[in-house]
């Protein structure tokens, strides 16, 4: 199940979780290098802000197998997928596999036995098409918070309240502050993150929030754990 190449590529260490899920991407040949997979992380990264990739599937399994906080949308390989994904199927934190292969029929057998397959796919797109729909479905399911937690966070969103009036009505200092806090603690693409700077005015708060970008997912996790430093820096959103 192992592969030649160990080498786990992509993973950016010490930044906080943004965001409710992670992307995985498990590939025995996977190359950045390469204009293929290169295009393809670009692609990606409009959908999900933070994509781990691994070559050696132990590796990989570690790695999953250590995440608490998020929830893992997972690409797999077809050469590795028919011998991984029936193991890993069970764990919780797995939520979503798009099989990514070169010929859909050959692999649409097994994958119809395993309900977290999502679909098989020969080309990116429809995969972030997949995923996009996938994310804000779970981004969906965890904005309510249970009404057994709602009266000991009373008084600590009051105070919140309080401290989100209390900020400047500067968009473009809000905006910079933001890009800036975003850089130093998420995997969002800068090429992301320039558009935000570079277009925020172009658009209302509603328009990105509903876009196709990290906003939604950010803000909703930083609501829903109460992250006092993500609704802070997004608080012009509110």
């Amino acid at each position: 199940m192992t592969t030649n190449n160990s080498t786990t590529v992509l993973p950016r260490p010490l930044r906080r979780v943004l965001q409710n899920f992670c992307l995985v991407w498990l590939d025995g040949d996977f190359d950045e290098s390469k204009e293929n997979y290169k295009t393809s992380i670009q692609h990606l990264r409009h959908v999900v802000a933070t994509i781990t990739a691994f070559t050696d599937a132990d590796q990989c399994v570690d790695f999953l197998s250590d995440i608490e906080d998020e929830k893992v949308l997972m690409i797999v390989s077809d050469a590795l997928g028919q011998h991984i994904v029936p193991e890993i199927q069970a764990l919780p934190q797995l939520h979503s596999i798009y099989v990514f292969c070169d010929n859909q029929s050959i692999h649409q057998q097994w994958t119809k036995t395993i309900p977290k397959v999502k679909g098989v796919y020969t080309q990116i797109e429809p995969i972030c098409e997949a995923l996009q729909i996938d994310r804000r479905n779970y981004d969906r399911g965890m904005i309510s918070i249970s009404f057994d937690r709602i009266d000991p966070l009373f008084m600590y969103t009051q105070l919140l309240k309080e401290a989100l009036l209390e900020i400047e009505d500067d968009d473009a200092k809000s905006i910079k502050e933001l890009v800036e806090y975003c850089r130093l603690h998420s995997d969002a693409s800068e090429i992301t993150l320039e558009k935000i700077e570079r277009e925020y005015r172009d658009h209302t708060p509603i328009w990105w929030y509903t876009g196709p970008y990290f906003i939604y997912s950010m803000l909703n996790r930083g609501l829903r754990q109460m992250d006092v430093d993500i609704i802070l820096k997004m608080g012009f959103f509110i």
